[in-house]
């Protein structure tokens, strides 16, 4: 049985819910690859960061990562030489 968005952002630990501000504030972490590391697609990572976040915070972060190329590998340039799992593996929560 598969968990609807609203159970998986649910069971989401203190640590985790950190770990994913966390990346989702970071320019060069993709939503790819927060959906590989933490199961939570862009809708529900965009869904979180409006609860976690306070009002003013999340139009902050909207504006930031609305287009941004480096949040989409489908986006990034091939120029691009790093890796963003790399980026991505060192914030696993301490919860």
């Amino acid at each position: 049985m598969q968990l609807s968005a609203s159970q998986r952002l649910a069971s989401l630990s203190p640590g985790d819910v950190s770990a994913v501000i966390q990346m989702a504030w970071e320019d060069r972490t993709t939503f790819e690859t927060i959906h590989e590391r933490m199961g939570l697609s862009e809708p529900e990572v965009i869904r979180l960061m409006r609860t976690e976040l306070n009002p003013s915070s999340f139009r902050l972060w909207r504006m930031r990562v609305k287009g941004r190329s480096t949040k989409h590998r489908a986006l990034r340039s091939p120029d691009m030489k790093f890796d963003d799992h790399a980026i991505a593996d060192h914030r696993r929560a301490n919860c």
